[in-house]
């Protein structure tokens, strides 16, 4: 009788030496399917990342099955996740994105074994067969443990901070989000009459780290003068010009990076002439992240001269070696070290501190919403404090005499 195949999986290849015991080729976790074998291009230390990788590869060779089934219990969860992505990932703003997340996705919830191994480690009832109806509380919660490899509503000193709340239970719950998406859209297709509910991690709070002026000043500087000790040459300059962009703008980091200089397909730009940063791309869908245009300060707008004049910027505002620059997360977390400033510091930090001292200088709360591209409603919630009219009404009421209404009873009246 033949052997049943086991279907996809990891494999730790070891690493190989030569006659002289000197390493060739270093460990790697390797996918086996069949007699095909795929290496994942990450070691020992790296197994969340093969897994994930070993989830893509499920999601490229699986067809999911269409048939309108009404009992979720003959639904595999993988083909409720690939028809989502089929049918929804070519209208999505970033399909890339949402496509590595249905991969993680399906590194998990398509490997019964790894859900059975997960629920066992938190000493739950391994009961998982990896169909649409085993998506349970129990089964979300381990996910997310899984997936950020802390427990999920673990007890944590006071005085660690939301940054470790954020690692643990971000990227879990945006591909919750996702499962949800992919549960609701198959039963509005009509492939499952039953609603399975997704239980959720609890929303990490918001940042609220922003720079003072000296901050921002120590951290512009830090990266300006940051130097390639191998040759002394200046490797930071380029990090400058996007965190003065990314400030006086509060424009999101990656459309800093893709400014162009004159309208360019496929990317935001800047017109000096007129002095308008243009931060969405044409023809790119709206999304809730907003990207209205927004005008530029004329101090900003002659350094952006300045650069271009020099050939600094040749076709992109921030550029590196005369191209433009995909991501600054290395650099700037390097100048961030250097400035003396704390693992908090991130580039979206740069856009919290533009709202910020947009709402101490007292500037109207519309006016300030549309320059950095939030919501009236999220700026008020968000930075409301920090304008110099909030509770006004509240302070100088609470100290000016009592008028009681003619027809309330004197003897309630405060003395």
């Amino acid at each position: 009788m033949s052997r049943q195949a086991k279907g996809p999986r990891l494999w730790l290849r070891r690493a190989r030496t030569d006659a002289r015991g000197r390493i060739t080729h270093k460990a790697v976790w390797i996918i086996k399917d069949g007699r095909t074998r795929l290496s994942t291009g990450f070691g020992p230390d790296d197994r969340r990342q093969a897994e994930i990788r070993l989830g893509q590869h499920l999601q490229s060779k699986h067809a999911p099955s269409r048939e309108r089934r009404g009992n979720p219990d003959q639904i595999p969860i993988a083909d409720v996740i690939s028809i989502y992505l089929q049918d929804k990932a070519a209208g999505q703003a970033r399909p890339k994105e949402l496509a590595q997340r249905a991969g993680t996705l399906l590194a998990f919830f398509a490997d019964p074994d790894a859900v059975r191994s997960q629920l066992k480690k938190m000493e739950k009832p391994a009961r998982y067969g990896g169909y649409l109806s085993d998506i349970r509380g129990d089964v979300c919660r381990a996910y997310a443990q899984w997936r950020a490899g802390t427990p999920w509503k673990s007890a944590r000193p006071a005085d660690t901070g939301n940054e470790a709340r954020r690692v643990s239970t971000a990227a879990p719950r945006r591909e919750l989000e996702d499962l949800r998406s992919a549960i609701n859209y198959h039963r509005r297709e009509g492939y499952c009459r039953e609603v399975i509910e997704v239980t959720l991690p609890e929303k990490a709070q918001a940042r609220t780290r922003w720079l003072t002026r000296d901050e921002a000043a120590a951290l512009i500087r830090a990266a300006w003068r940051m130097t390639d000790e191998r040759n002394n040459r200046r490797v930071g300059r380029h990090i400058a010009r996007f965190i003065m962009v990314a400030l006086y703008t509060g424009t999101r980091s990656t459309a800093v990076c893709q400014a162009a200089i004159g309208p360019t397909v496929g990317h935001g730009y800047v017109d000096l002439d007129r002095g308008i940063f243009y931060r969405k791309a044409e023809g790119k869908r709206e999304t809730k992240k907003r990207q209205p245009p927004v005008k530029l300060p004329t101090r900003l707008i002659a350094h952006m001269q300045r650069w271009v004049d020099k050939g600094i910027s040749q076709r992109f505002i921030v550029e590196w070696n005369g191209k433009p620059v995909n991501s600054v997360r290395g650099g700037f977390a390097r100048a961030v070290h250097t400035a003396g400033l704390g693992n908090d510091v991130v580039p979206h930090t740069l856009r919290h501190t533009a709202a910020t001292w947009l709402m101490q200088a007292g500037v109207d709360i519309w006016k300030a919403a549309g320059y950095v591209g939030m919501t009236p409603e999220m700026l008020t919630e968000r930075y409301g404090h920090h304008h110099p009219d909030y509770q006004i009404d509240a302070a100088e009421a609470i100290t000016s005499a009592h008028r009681p209404r003619p027809d309330a009873d004197k003897n309630t009246r405060v003395r």
